[in-house]
């Protein structure tokens, strides 16, 4: 293109330009008896500070979250970066290394379960008002029915504990805890001790302990409960104090 034809579409463009603003003061009528126009520094910053901050320059601007999500995720990218490089064998030891963190944990989570928290206080099997073992079976069975088995085995253990009263093999005394069910058992069932302290620490676990009772759980106590009744006692150990229903007291 010749000097002139360049110098053509140099005007056209300035024609095209707004009215307003640059656009106006490039479009300015210049003749040869008028001096070049010169704007200090300071104003002409100024200007154009004023100019780009008009809205119709930042109608596309990310939003002030993504703005925090990109930092965010720069921050993120300079952190994996600083490990990869300080971590063996680069980004894929780092992967390495967190893979092997996430396995020990996971078997750790497998072995050791869900972490226990100790009941506040020590309470008791019962509650409301007393109930016969057969209709704690009843409910305990409604329950499983219905896969409800942190419920099941809460009634299952009320139903051993309340047969075992009923039997006059343990004093129907107000406020016993399933630990001290299982212990005071043992002695007229000594064969049973072993599994009667078991399923007295399921039902803790279960009621106080934040854990979640299973299907097998509550098999293993129902077996439980029908192999008691067909065990006959050590009477020369067992209790034999008078059943009385006002002493079925407050018992959770």
């Amino acid at each position: 293109m010749t000097p002139a034809g360049a110098a053509l579409d140099t005007l056209g463009a300035i024609s095209r330009l707004p009215r307003t603003g640059f656009g106006a003061a490039l479009t300015l009528p210049v003749t040869g008896d008028e001096p070049p126009v010169t704007v200090p520094r300071d104003p002409a910053r100024e200007a154009a500070e004023r100019e780009l901050s008009k809205p119709m320059y930042h109608e596309n601007d990310p939003s002030l979250f993504q703005r925090a999500l990109n930092r965010f995720w720069g921050w993120v990218d300079d952190l994996f970066s600083a490990a990869s490089g300080a971590a063996p064998g680069g980004t894929v030891g780092l992967v390495v290394i967190v893979l092997a963190v996430l396995a020990v944990a996971a078997a750790l989570w497998w072995r050791l379960g869900t972490p226990r928290r100790a009941p506040a206080t020590t309470a008791a099997l019962f509650d409301d008002r007393p109930r016969s073992a057969a209709e704690h079976r009843s409910a305990a069975e409604a329950h499983a029915a219905q896969g409800h088995w942190n419920q099941a085995l809460q009634e299952r253990m009320r139903a051993v504990v309340r047969s075992l009263e009923e039997r006059a093999l343990l004093d129907p005394r107000p406020g016993r805890t399933a630990d001290e069910a299982a212990a005071e058992a043992a002695r007229p069932l000594p064969a049973h001790a072993d599994r009667l302290h078991t399923a007295a620490r399921e039902f803790d676990d279960v009621t106080y302990g934040g854990r979640t009772a299973t299907e097998s759980a509550y098999r293993q106590l129902a077996d439980l409960d029908r192999d008691l009744e067909r065990t006959k006692p050590l009477l020369a150990t067992a209790s034999h104090a008078a059943s009385d229903s006002a002493s079925w007291g407050a018992i959770r």
